[in-house]
């Protein structure tokens, strides 16, 4: 089997390595975009053009399914990507509403992703289809993932964003952008025992394996 992975800079690679655990026998190829970061601040038609041309060494590869691992891409390009290559398995990374939804006692979630994921139409249908009765806090990370990229980030900064969602009663903390995978064990210690941290590698692997049978 042939994964492809693709993210516009190193959040790919930890998916990338938490899929390779999932699928040890996997022949996974990354490609990432780290010329053109970040891609959350870009226009959708940016952004969309941005990821039809990364991904082209995928495509070449013939992988049996690439994994769009950037929200960001996901939000704004994946429909444009399966309408121009309708023969190519793709599987998307969403913010994930619809779990913290049934999982939340407090009613109040929190979303950790970039300003262009939040302000897509895809995000916006999520919540409007599963996150009608409960608040979506949505911190600004916008500076996380290029801080992230380049091994820079404060912790205080994100100890201060997080504390104020916990502070406001969030129980569920989203992670909306593969960047900030390399820091959920920071946000976890932070988070402690007042929510649950949520990220999406084990419904990918579980999306892999049914597309594949």
């Amino acid at each position: 089997m042939k994964i492809g992975v693709f993210d516009s800079g190193i959040g790919g690679e930890k998916v990338a390595y938490d899929l390779q655990v999932h699928f040890p026998d996997a022949k996974i190829i990354t490609v990432s975009d780290r010329e053109h970061l970040p891609y959350g601040s870009k226009s959708e038609a940016e952004i969309t053009a941005l990821t039809h041309a990364a991904i082209q060494p995928l495509l070449s590869e013939q992988c049996d399914t690439i994994v769009i691992a950037c929200n960001t891409a996901t939000s704004v390009a994946l429909t444009s990507l399966r309408l121009t290559y309708p023969e190519q398995k793709f599987i998307g990374i969403e913010p994930m509403i619809k779990p913290a939804a049934t999982m939340t006692k407090t009613g109040v979630i929190c979303v950790c992703a970039t300003p262009a994921t939040l302000a897509s139409e895809r995000y916006s249908n999520l919540k409007n289809t599963f996150a009608t009765d409960i608040t979506v806090i949505e911190p600004n990370c916008s500076t996380w993932a290029s801080l992230i990229e380049t091994s820079s980030l404060d912790e205080e900064l994100v100890r201060q964003q997080i504390i104020d969602c916990l502070d406001r009663d969030s129980d569920i903390i989203i992670l909306g952008c593969t960047h900030y995978h390399w820091i959920k064990e920071l946000i976890e210690s932070i988070a402690k025992d007042r929510a649950i941290v949520l990220e999406p590698t084990s419904a990918i692997a579980a999306r892999i394996s049914s597309l594949i049978e």
